[in-house]
């Protein structure tokens, strides 16, 4: 199968692609920029796999550029990843966000139903839809209504919409997957866990004070592998039933933010580590309470999380050690 990636150079982006690879797949990934950005991803992508990934450059917004890639090759399937997806940072640039977000993802979605309407597309939507829909701890199912609570959230449920409408209409062939919280190496420095891990990789090292920036360590999010979630993204991709389905990609613990900080310090085996607030690091309208319901994930593709946070967490300090050095 032939598989293009839209934001290959993100976070979940690299773990895909390995994961295609691995499984006998042709890789293709969506660059925005012609400056060798490609070759970030090689902290996670090995030489093997790297040499295999044909790569294209296009801005998401720029849809004659689109179309001509997807009138010179014919694709499977397109995982449609590329976002603006920091929450506090929509708040910052409302604009930048709906345009990277919704402008981008329908001229994708037009270069793919003016171009190769038989190509298998997945969006990759969030649980931000759902906003502080689970605050009294009940879970979170695939029917549940959209009410974002951060122009991130807003922005992912506008073309989550705009899939469903085009799917059933007959113009696209596409599902959704809303990824709940997920971590690993690669994270990006600027979300909470892996800001811990960052710094706590620079404690090691003798390059910060024992003291560890914070946001709200009272939320509470059911955290899985982010090696786990591309993986939900690859079955339901697999599977022909999923045509316009929405899927939950979610784990099955609910924990406070405040176990993985610790859990983190512990691995590092570091002693006398202080915890200090920092407001910054909190949201202005956070998200208490977060469950996602897969069951019609599991049933349809047999998916489970299988790698241990424990385990995400100890790759992901490990990934930290490494970049600083």
């Amino acid at each position: 199968m032939n598989y293009l990636i839209t934001g290959i150079t993100g976070f979940a982006g690299p773990h895909l692609a390995n994961l295609l690879i691995e499984n006998g797949h042709n890789v293709h990934g969506l660059i925005r920029h012609t400056n060798a950005r490609e070759n970030d991803i090689r902290d996670i992508v090995p030489e093997s796999n790297f040499n295999k990934i044909k790569f294209h450059y296009s801005d998401l917004n720029n849809y004659n550029g689109l179309k001509r890639i997807f009138d010179l090759n014919n694709f499977d399937g397109v995982f449609h990843l590329a976002a603006q997806s920091h929450p506090p940072t929509s708040f910052i640039d409302p604009i930048a966000t709906f345009s990277d977000n919704i402008s981008g993802s329908a001229s994708l979605i037009q270069a793919i139903t003016d171009s190769q309407q038989q190509c298998k597309f997945m969006f990759c939507s969030t649980s931000e839809v759902y906003g502080n829909q689970g605050k009294d701890g009940g879970l979170i199912d695939w029917n549940s209504k959209l009410t974002p609570s951060n122009p991130y959230g807003v922005s992912k449920a506008a073309i989550d919409l705009y899939v469903q409408e085009r799917t059933e209409n007959g113009f696209l062939d596409g599902f959704i997957t809303r990824a709940f919280s997920h971590t690993g190496p690669r994270r990006g420095m600027n979300f909470s866990i892996s800001s811990d891990a960052l710094q706590i990789a620079k404690m090691q090292k003798g390059m910060q004070d024992k003291v560890l920036r914070v946001g709200n360590l009272e939320s509470v999010r059911v955290v899985i592998d982010v090696r786990d979630t591309v993986n939900a993204y690859y079955l339901a991709m697999l599977r022909p039933e999923s045509r316009g389905k929405i899927f939950n990609v979610c784990g099955d613990t609910p924990l406070k933010m405040g176990y993985f900080t610790d859990k983190l310090i512990e691995i590092s085996g570091l002693k006398d580590v202080k915890k200090e607030i920092d407001p910054d690091l909190y949201r202005p309208i956070d998200i208490h309470y977060q469950h996602g319901d897969s069951t019609n994930l599991k049933e349809l593709t047999n998916w489970e999380p299988r790698i241990p946070i424990e385990k995400t967490l100890e790759d992901l300090l490990e990934y930290w050690r490494n970049k600083i050095s």
